[in-house]
């Protein structure tokens, strides 16, 4: 009996059927499978580009671009070990160095300028630099909020750069300067709930990666400052306290009238700019938020570096 040969396919139909991928599909699939691992591992709050938090921070004396004695310093140099620090998309600033009639916003194309809008201090810091790339979109997409809630002028300001409110704090949190920024004005004449209402219209900035930040002070009379003590001013440290106990209790209604329900209110901000960046930050976290003290230290007797982190809650 002849044993039969299995049978063979011909020659052309093995060819087609070891027909090779393409090379760019592969290429493709092999990149799709890469990022598909790497997603995974990026944190949320970076691959979402969103913002947890807001934040208000008291920025003092101007020396604190350059005074390592300064714990106020340290706190924001090492800003990006904590782990509420975020990496936005780009950063409002609100600082209480630019005070205008109605809302401002900054809309620089390229560096930003550094402002030194301070007098008779070391050269050296005159010689500091911030170049931040300006956000001239973030300004016009503030100016689109604040309009659409009510605002009924909203100027943009296409030349003005970065004051030392804003340069100085985001000079030791973010030093590359890389990440683009935009200043938003305060309205001294206003009151907290206007600017409680400014930051309400910007909630949905957090939504889109913006890090939204007051800067000010917690307490800021220049004209009362104790340059030879090491203790803190009674009357600061109370409206400090009182402060901090408003805000962490979510008491946000009394922060807004803190002239008469605060313990003196008028002592710590004879005029109130510096305080109402507060406002915005608590206002763009939402009526809700949870806040935390963050940092608390003083200089020159009166000047408290206290400084908050707001925390949206999800039913805001």
């Amino acid at each position: 009996m002849t044993r039969q040969r299995p049978k063979q396919f011909p020659p052309k139909q093995i060819k087609r059927n070891n027909s090779k991928i393409p090379l760019s599909i592969f290429i493709i699939i092999t990149i799709i499978l890469i990022f598909s691992k790497i997603s995974i591992k990026i944190p949320s709050k970076i691959s979402a580009m969103k913002t947890a938090n807001t934040f208000f921070i008291s920025h003092g004396s101007p020396m604190l671009s350059i005074d390592d004695s300064l714990p106020a310093r340290h706190f924001l140099k090492a800003w990006k070990q904590y782990d509420f620090a975020e990496i936005p998309k780009s950063i409002l600033i609100i600082s209480g160095h630019w005070d205008t009639d109605e809302p401002s916003v900054s809309a620089v194309n390229g560096p930003s300028d550094t402002i030194y809008d301070f007098y008779g201090f070391p050269d050296p810091m005159y010689k500091l630099k911030y170049p931040a790339p300006g956000a001239p979109d973030l300004a016009k997409r503030v100016q689109e909020l604040l309009m659409g809630s009510g605002f009924k002028r909203v100027h943009v300001d296409k030349k003005r750069g970065l004051d030392h409110g804003a340069w100085v704090p985001l000079m030791l949190m973010f030093p590359e300067a890389d990440i683009p920024v935009c200043q938003l004005s305060v309205q001294s004449r206003k009151d907290g709930t206007h600017h409680y209402n400014v930051g309400r219209a910007l909630a949905p900035l957090k939504e889109e990666g913006v890090l939204i930040i007051g800067s000010g002070s917690a307490t800021h009379n220049l004209r009362d400052l104790h340059r030879n003590s090491n203790g803190v001013a009674t009357w600061a440290e109370e409206f400090d306290s009182w402060l901090e106990n408003a805000l962490t209790s979510g008491r946000y209604q009394d922060v807004n009238e803190y002239q008469n329900k605060a313990p003196n209110a008028k002592r710590a901000h004879p005029w109130p700019d510096h305080f109402y960046p507060l406002h915005v930050a608590v206002g763009a976290a939402g009526e809700n938020a949870k806040a935390e003290l963050i940092h608390r230290s003083w200089e020159l007797g009166t000047l408290s570096y206290a400084s908050y982190k707001f925390t949206t809650t999800p039913n805001n």
